[in-house]
């Protein structure tokens, strides 16, 4: 894999290997490609497109639309990069502008506390999950900062591709690990977020 980003062949790869394994009911429980592979990742008006952007934001921004389902990678031109996103549950979504402040692939996860307090099974999680297929941040996730602060609020790849189009998480925003990966390959820390 090329250490500067996430590649495509590594999660392709990777889920292979879980098929290798015996762990084929594991690989398709838990997302990746080989889940969108036999049809479970997002419906086709959710999949990555190039598409007429209209919005005054400068090329290399990142417009996260949470009433359309939509992030939108400004290009300039009137063009960007749309992609299909789950959002946060009514009242759990950030707003306004970030950057992001950190970049990770296969990055561990752990709970916050007002998650656990509103789903008490996700206390089994409370030391921690390690990165892998198993984690619920997927493949790769940006980390949004707001005057210096980890908001705690990600962009990051899913487990459950399944849900791309719904309000379901916890408040960050997910994406297949498909287009995390693209995402993540396309846009450096310091990157401007604003979401609407």
């Amino acid at each position: 894999m090329d250490s500067r980003g996430v590649t495509r062949r590594a999660i392709l790869l990777g889920s292979l290997a879980l098929t290798a394994s015996g762990c084929t009911s594991t690989a398709e429980r838990y997302g990746g490609p080989i889940l969108s592979a036999f049809g479970g990742g997002p419906t086709s008006r959710y999949r990555r497109r190039n598409v007429g952007y209209d919005g005054s934001e400068p090329p290399g921004t990142i417009v996260v639309n949470t009433s359309e389902r939509y992030l939108y990678l400004v290009e300039g031109g009137g063009r960007a990069i749309r992609y299909g996103i789950a959002v946060g549950e009514d009242g759990r979504t950030l707003k306004g502008p970030a950057s992001i402040g950190r970049k990770a692939e296969w990055p561990s996860w752990t709970p916050t506390e007002n998650m656990m307090e509103r789903k008490p099974h996700l206390r089994q999680y409370a030391g921690g999950v390690s990165g892998g297929p198993h984690n619920p941040l997927g493949a790769a996730a940006l980390y949004l900062y707001r005057g210096g602060q980890d908001s705690l609020f990600r962009l990051h790849g899913t487990n459950e591709p399944w849900t791309i189009g719904q309000a379901v998480s916890s408040g960050c925003v997910r994406l297949t690990n498909e287009d995390i990966v693209d995402l993540y390959n396309r846009t450096p820390v310091g990157t401007k977020v604003l979401v609407i």
